[in-house]
């Protein structure tokens, strides 16, 4: 086999493996056995690939992360039409929000890198990135919906992006929490086109 395809083949089960123990074990009591277990690969491979468990660790939960984003962009530009802003909006909110049951697992990654990323630095870079490619990703979102709906945004994109973040991973916590309190993605828009009678 190509060194190449046996390569690519051990860095994605390396990082399927990391996933799969980050879901049961969590960021510290994961170690570099149970990396190889889950991925059916070996510690030597954990070392060439990443450099070492930490980043190996790093990379799945920063790798959960962008994931989410690509399926919000799918959801706005799959295979609906652009429809008006709100709607836009509605099926963002739906990928953000209505999405908390199927991907518990990835949630519970995501919620436990946070407390670790404050005392690994390089975790909190490799967040902090995710972060930064999700807000350009929204942004470029906004600016192709712009184009195409032929609007444009009495704030900043970025800022805009930054607040619907907010709220979503505000609601992520909250629904890990209870579930049963937490809004849909229907009344999250809702609440938000509120806000503006406060402003008016």
């Amino acid at each position: 086999m190509p060194r190449t395809t046996e390569a690519g083949g051990y860095r994605e089960r390396l990082l399927a493996g990391a996933v799969s123990c980050l879901q049961e074990k969590g960021y510290a009591r994961t170690t570099a056995r149970d990396l190889v277990a889950a991925s059916g690969t070996n510690l030597a491979s954990i070392g060439y690939h990443f450099g070492g468990k930490d980043a190996l660790l790093n990379e799945a939960i920063a790798g959960c992360f962008d994931a989410w984003t690509r399926r919000v962009e799918e959801a706005i530009f799959g295979t609906a039409g652009p429809g008006t802003p709100r709607e836009m909006l509605e099926r963002a909110m739906v990928a953000l929000v209505d999405v908390f049951e199927e991907l518990r697992p990835q949630l519970v990654v995501c919620v436990e890198g946070y407390p670790a990323a404050l005392r690994e630095n390089v975790l909190r870079e490799k967040l902090a990135g995710a972060y930064a490619r999700a807000r350009q990703a929204g942004v470029d979102m906004i600016g192709r919906a712009g184009a195409e709906l032929g609007f444009e945004l009495p704030v900043q994109p970025e800022v805009l992006v930054s607040v619907l973040i907010a709220v979503s991973d505000g609601l992520m916590i909250q629904w890990l929490l209870d579930p049963a309190s937490t809004p849909d993605a229907r009344q999250v828009v809702d609440a938000l086109a509120a806000l503006s009678l406060f402003t008016a």
